[in-house]
């Protein structure tokens, strides 16, 4: 099989999978946000032979789903606005030179959460569709660098690679790993929340683990 069938299979797995405490994307608005990847997002990023793939947590909540139908979000896969979809663009572009629609990204956990969007995931799930889904398009993607956005999404791969959790982010963002031949890196979460912490007292740090990054798998870039 190629890469876009066996993402499709991927994509088809999902869909037919309910999770005890989870909703499923095809449960709002009439399926009208169901879509053929394993994350919606995967929309606006869907080069499956970039050299990056990023991976985000989650996708939505039900508290958001149930609102009124976003014709831009279903479109897109992403809401443009929203500080996490901003500053993960201008990171891309600063550093690598690239928009979304040169690399792969995708959610780790690939179903609704009860609740709002800051809503925990169980780690356990989180682990399980690391197992199921990401580590699987990785696989089929093979991008030369990894980026997991934010602690939790991190973790969850280390642990499915059979490698201990890592915390706190200063120490995990140190602590890049391979699969096969790809480097994992973990990066603040570029939602405000995620960025302010990281960049506490004025110090442009995001920025320069992006760079240390690219320095780390790019280094002729």
């Amino acid at each position: 099989m190629n890469k876009r069938t066996e993402l499709l299979a991927l994509a088809r797995k999902r869909q037919a999978a309910r999770w005890s405490g989870y909703n499923c994307i095809g449960d709002y608005h009439e399926g009208r946000y169901e879509c053929d990847h394993v994350s919606p997002y995967t929309k606006s990023a869907n080069n499956f032979d970039a050299e990056i793939m990023v991976v985000l947590q989650d996708w939505s909540s039900d508290q958001s789903m149930s609102g009124a139908f976003d014709e831009e979000s279903a479109q897109l896969g992403h809401t443009p606005k929203l500080p996490t979809n901003r500053n993960l663009k201008r990171l891309l572009k600063d550093i690598f030179g690239v928009e979304l629609k040169d690399i792969y990204a995708t959610n780790l956990f690939p179903f609704i959460k009860l609740g709002g969007i800051s809503q925990p995931i169980r780690p356990r799930d989180l682990h399980e569709a690391a197992r199921l889904f990401t580590l699987p398009e990785i696989h089929i993607v093979k991008p030369k660098l990894v980026i997991c956005l934010g602690l939790v999404t991190f973790n969850a791969l280390r642990e499915v690679c059979e490698l201990g959790s890592v915390r706190p982010i200063n120490l995990a963002i140190d602590s890049p790993f391979d699969i096969d031949a790809m480097r994992v890196w973990c990066q603040a979460h570029t939602g405000a929340h995620g960025q302010n912490n990281r960049n506490k007292g004025g110090v442009a740090r995001v920025s320069s683990d992006w760079s240390r990054m690219k320095a780390d798998i790019l280094p002729h870039a």
